[in-house]
């Protein structure tokens, strides 16, 4: 069983930066893609940003182009999202998840392991 915890999310303002941590409990997850999900109130999750297992290849959604970037650290096993421009908009519980597979991935039925997730919230 994989286990995956999300750190760094908290209260910013429009316009301010937060990175987001996903630690990962075991280190046979490593050749997985990962990926950021997120969810805000009242709305279905929604993909935020996926990277293959060696880090070369990514996606991002359309809403966080240019914003924000995944990144992974393959030695320790963690992965990123740094996210800058924040709007209100982008505020959400975002969660991490590992892909079935070494690709990147955008649509939720390619993850298998889910995080409990980190409450980011953008004030305006």
């Amino acid at each position: 069983q994989v286990q995956l915890v999300e750190s760094g999310g908290g209260l910013v303002q429009a316009g301010g930066s937060l990175k987001l941590s996903c630690a990962t409990s075991r280190r046979a997850a490593s050749n997985n893609g990962m990926g950021w999900f997120r969810q805000a109130p009242g709305k279905e999750r929604e993909f935020v940003a996926s990277i293959d297992w060696r880090g070369g290849s990514t996606i991002y959604a359309d809403s966080v182009k240019g914003r924000f970037t995944i990144s992974r650290d393959y030695a320790k096993q963690l992965l990123y999202l740094q996210m800058n421009s924040l709007k209100p908009e982008d505020t959400a519980v975002y969660y991490c998840a590992q892909a079935l597979r070494s690709s990147s991935a955008s649509q939720d039925t390619e993850y298998r392991y889910w995080g409990q997730g980190t409450q980011v919230t953008v004030s305006s």
